[in-house]
């Protein structure tokens, strides 16, 4: 299992947190077990980019973006070299640091 450390979000988590990914699970899945709310306006199933993430460290142990993700991501506010969804990023046996924007797209909070 791999950890994964997020950085502090002013309204996700604050004082940023460590938790573990267990094997096949997205950064996005593991974040919501772990109380992280990131939002997924489209129930994970990459047709948004309300879950966009920035991989601060071990982006390259991360599968590389599908061609949908990929065109996603240029609509994603705030996006980077190492931009992905989380929804579909799967951690393999590297910890990563992650940064969870500010802003997203989704006007309205799906609160889930």
């Amino acid at each position: 299992m791999s950890k994964i450390k997020i950085l502090p979000h002013d309204e996700l988590c604050p004082e940023g947190i460590v938790i573990e990914n267990l094997p096949n699970e997205t950064i996005c899945e593991a974040a919501l077990r772990n109380g992280v709310k990131i939002e997924h306006a489209c129930e994970m199933s990459a047709a948004c980019t309300t879950c966009h993430i920035v991989v601060r460290r071990g982006f390259e142990s991360l599968d590389e973006a599908s061609d949908i993700e990929e065109d996603l991501l240029d609509k994603a506010w705030g996006l980077e070299q190492t931009s992905r969804l989380s929804c579909q990023a799967i951690p393999k046996d590297q910890d990563l640091e992650i940064e969870v924007p500010k802003y997203n797209i989704n006007m309205v909070s799906e609160n889930h």
